[in-house]
């Protein structure tokens, strides 16, 4: 005999609930409180609602966001009033920026409890009002005796029952079809914890879960365009942050096949080809004026999110292209102070259709000069790999070397993310990195979210500073046991010693680099994960062979490396890089 369902028995919970059900919210990550407790019984009573517990808000903002990164879904985020809506806003801003489907559910204390002194009360109507696609400040609803409901009264909560659904769907529609992040407030009056075994709400089989907002997936008439690409000799494309198996193999090849394209890949690009150019400022950091005058393109074609080389960013804004056009359904930024076309169709559509209509047989001279820079560029890395010693830059070749196939890896923020540039991206893994806005605060939640729900082993490549910022990300019973994080332990912000400034002074040691002494080994055992380390060369092929074999359980391997010497290593590979025998060989 099947148990009787629970829910709770405030009307306004089970809207919000049915709404969301209805918009294909299946996960919802919920932190502790009292405030929310009507949508808390609610969800986590449902079948249909796979509910996480995550105490600390700010993790649990950017745990959902990688939910929603791997799924390609909307997640929710629940939490009780005050100041816990506030600690949402990394990810949230994050979201907006990367595009990620994440709806902010918050409670809040009913109107006339606002603004009086009340405990754990804050302003939270349009709080993320500049990184938000939608705010829905829901209204409560009166509770009526038998003496207030005369026909006026009736007819001022179904007009607030009917605002509250309108808005709330709009929220969800939105972060479904734009995609990006939404926040629904809803406000609840106590008592909270009342449960019913019957529903009076039931919205889930009559709500549109269609927007106005859909992204417009019309045709677009390329004519124009064809004509142009045919015209422009010196065409790059760019791709920043683009999702796997974005394009097929079919484009991929056709677009190699084209001789007069230079295309640009970043780690994050998750494509690549034998005829393209990974490793963008391996290619053009050693370049002088007039060479990078060379790169300056006639076409530029950008598609997909941020683009990490600040290097290429630099160069098409000193050297700007007469033309730019980005492709994709997001917002087109205007990166280069160029941009004259956004063409609203997703990368494959518009590259399947482009080249098919096109020559791709062009030779302009454009790549060839290109190909021999890298061929170069590509013989002094090696050859520089032999010359230095146990470094930054010595380990993630070999972790890179090493990689399994069939991997979901994570890339933390800073001089990581940027070490992962220089190296070829190995095939058979995909790499996620938060670039939207580029922080180092949420890369462990994220990456603990992603890999609970990932049939791939994930792993987390990350910094110090990263790791121990966000430890609070191993806070929580989802770690799966094929999760695993390298931890490159450098004993500060390295990223900081390779910019300008004095790096003698024990200002810089404690507010810009911020050494410590700290290790990983405690947090493991807190947290439940096996622990290893190595901080030599000799080892560190064993240990990183053992680390990848291990799989009884999650795992982090920390590499220790010398402070002051990593930058000095970077630093002097760009010069390495250029010296002019690599393009005489």
């Amino acid at each position: 005999m099947s148990k009787a369902k629970i829910y709770s028995d405030v009307p306004l919970a089970q809207t919000v609930i049915d709404l969301c059900k209805a918009h294909g919210v299946r996960h919802v990550v919920i932190s502790p409180g009292s405030r929310n407790a009507p949508l808390t019984i609610g969800f986590s009573h449902d079948p249909f609602i796979h509910c996480y517990s995550v105490v600390d808000e700010r993790s649990a903002g950017f745990f959902a966001m990688g939910v929603a990164q791997r799924l390609r879904e909307p997640v929710a985020v629940l939490c009780t009033s005050g100041s816990a809506l506030l600690n949402y806003y990394p990810a949230v801003s994050e979201a907006y920026y990367s595009h990620l489907p994440l709806v902010v559910l918050s409670a809040d204390r009913p109107e006339h409890l606002i603004g009086i002194g009340d405990g754990q009360t804050i302003i939270q109507e349009d709080v993320f009002s500049n990184h938000i696609l939608y705010s829905a400040n829901l209204r409560s609803i009166p509770k009526l005796s038998s003496v207030d409901r005369d026909e006026k009264m009736s007819a001022l909560v179904r007009e607030i029952e009917e605002t509250n659904v309108e808005k709330a769907a709009k929220a969800l529609s939105l972060a479904k079809n734009k995609p990006g992040p939404v926040h629904i407030n809803i406000p609840f009056d106590e008592p909270l914890y009342g449960t019913t075994s019957k529903p009076v709400i039931n919205l889930s089989e009559g709500v549109s879960i269609e927007s106005e907002e859909k992204n417009n997936t019309s045709a677009v008439d390329l004519s124009e365009f064809m004509e142009m690409w045919e015209k422009s000799e010196r065409k790059m494309v760019l791709c920043g942050v683009l999702y796997p198996n974005s394009l097929s193999d079919d484009t991929i090849d056709k677009l190699a096949k084209d001789k007069s394209v230079v295309v640009f890949t970043e780690t994050t690009s998750n494509f690549d080809h034998a005829d393209f150019f990974p490793g963008i400022d391996k290619i053009i950091m050693p370049l002088g004026e007039s060479r990078l005058k060379d790169l300056q393109p006639d076409l530029l074609v950008t598609f997909g999110g941020m683009v990490i080389s600040k290097k290429i960013k630099a160069v098409l804004r000193n050297f700007p292209p007469k033309y730019h056009w980005h492709v994709g359904m997001q917002k087109a930024n205007d990166t280069f102070f160029c941009l004259s076309h956004h063409i609203q169709m997703s990368p494959e559509a518009f590259l399947s259709e482009m080249l098919s209509s096109t020559g791709t047989d062009k030779e302009s001279g454009y790549r060839t000069h290109w190909e021999s820079v890298k061929k170069s560029r590509g013989k002094a890395h090696e050859k520089w790999l032999e010359k230095i010693d146990y470094s930054d830059f010595t380990v993630f070749d070999a972790i890179l070397k090493l990689l399994p196939q069939g991997h979901s890896i994570h890339v933390s923020n800073s001089s990581t993310i940027r070490y992962m540039q220089l190296f070829e991206r190995p095939e058979g893994v995909e790499f996620f990195c938060n670039r939207g806005t580029s922080g180092i605060d949420g890369s462990v939640s994220t990456a603990v979210g992603f890999a609970s729900v990932n049939e791939r082993p994930t792993l987390l490549i990350t910094g110090d500073l990263s790791f121990f910022y966000d430890s609070n990300g191993l806070w929580n019973k989802y770690v799966p046991d094929n999760f695993k994080v390298i931890l490159v332990n450098n004993g500060g912000g390295g990223i900081f010693r390779i910019l300008p400034g004095d790096k003698n002074t024990e200002n810089f040691d404690r507010f810009f680099e911020t050494i410590h002494d700290l290790d990983a080994s405690h947090l493991c055992k807190m947290y439940g994960l096996e622990y290893a380390m190595t901080d030599n060369e000799k080892d560190l092929i064993p240990a990183l062979k053992s680390f990848f074999d291990h799989n009884t359980g999650p795992a982090l391997l920390e590499i220790k490396t010398p402070r002051k010497y990593n930058d000095e290593v970077l630093l002097d590979y760009f010069k390495y890089l250029g010296m002019e025998r690599w393009d005489q060989q």
